[in-house]
């Protein structure tokens, strides 16, 4: 578990299914954050159960951000090789605003070099401000690399940003 001033990381339990299944069929956090389409309600459980044990492996970065007691959004691994981890977070709207993607993501940060990670990384569409502003009060600096993905029908404009662990102020 990580503590920070005002949130508690760490992973899922079964009383978190609801939450978690409203944050992974919610219209607005899939307009950011690329999460599938479920065809029925219990896909969304079973998207859960298996996050729920990836939130307590070691083979998967995966945890719940809690504020309160109360799941208020994650964080988890995209991709890992080589000493680098790609990793991507979600606030729940009820939340935004408040400087708490920023608190988990610098906690996650460190945490991840603590674990032996040399760089870490994030990408974000390249309209979503709000995420680009976390990651740079982050320490995270923008790179040359780009891409495109297609979600929802349409294509999306990426750019990726890193830290490197020693960076880290």
């Amino acid at each position: 578990m990580l503590h920070t001033e005002r949130l508690l990381i760490g992973p899922y339990s079964d009383a978190d299914q609801a939450r978690m299944m409203e944050l992974l069929t919610d219209e607005s956090i899939k307009e950011t954050f690329m999460i599938p389409d479920f065809a029925a309600p219990a896909d969304a459980a079973a998207m859960f159960e298996k996050l729920k044990v990836f939130s307590s492996s070691d083979e998967h970065y995966e945890k719940g951000i809690y504020k309160d007691g109360e799941l208020i959004g994650f964080v988890n691994d995209v991709d890992i090789r080589d000493g680098s981890i790609e990793i991507g977070y979600v606030i729940h709207l009820r939340h935004q605003g408040r400087g708490y993607a920023t608190e988990a993501l610098s906690a996650v940060i460190r945490d991840l070099f603590r674990m032996g990670y040399r760089e870490v990384k994030a990408v974000a569409f390249t309209d979503n401000a709000a995420s680009r502003r976390v990651m740079e009060k982050c320490g995270m600096r923008l790179t040359e690399e780009t891409s495109s993905i297609l979600y929802h029908g349409k294509l999306q404009k990426c750019i990726h940003y890193a830290i490197h662990c020693d960076q880290l102020t």
